[in-house]
């Protein structure tokens, strides 16, 4: 089980933890955590004090990095890839999505010209897809 998993429940509710709090709970040196935010491996947002900020997307990102560090033996220069690989992948995903959502939208819009009987007697049944537009 990862160390996000043993937080008490109204630790979960807060928009942030503070470093102290993550390298204790992650068992690295707050130094680490600042060795990763000045190569671009975390970005924990900031507080007008400049405080490091740590959500939980950012502690998502740190449990990726520790398990490719600690359990894998990937070095820093490899985790960067391995990240940026992973960040590309995500936002392809997204687009194809958005492109698969796009081709639905316009499928329910030639097929709402079709007739529901003609649709029931066809050789294979088809139910046109339940359709959500969102303006852009």
């Amino acid at each position: 089980m990862s160390p996000r998993g043993k937080r008490k429940k109204k630790e979960k509710g807060r928009a942030g933890y503070m470093i102290s709090a993550v390298a204790e709970l992650y068992r690295v040196h707050p130094q680490t955590l600042r060795l990763y935010e000045r190569l671009g491996l975390l970005k924990p947002s900031r507080t007008q004090g400049n405080t490091r900020v740590y959500t939980d997307q950012d502690l998502e990102r740190l449990e990726t990095i520790l398990t490719l560090s600690r359990d894998l033996g990937v070095n820093l220069a490899g985790i960067e890839v391995v990240l940026n690989m992973r960040d590309k992948m995500m936002e392809m995903e997204r687009q194809v999505q958005s492109f698969v959502d796009f081709v639905r939208e316009e499928m329910a819009r030639e097929l709402g010209d079709i007739p529901e009987s003609r649709l029931q007697t066809a050789i294979v049944r088809f139910r046109p897809p339940k359709v959500t537009r969102i303006e852009r």
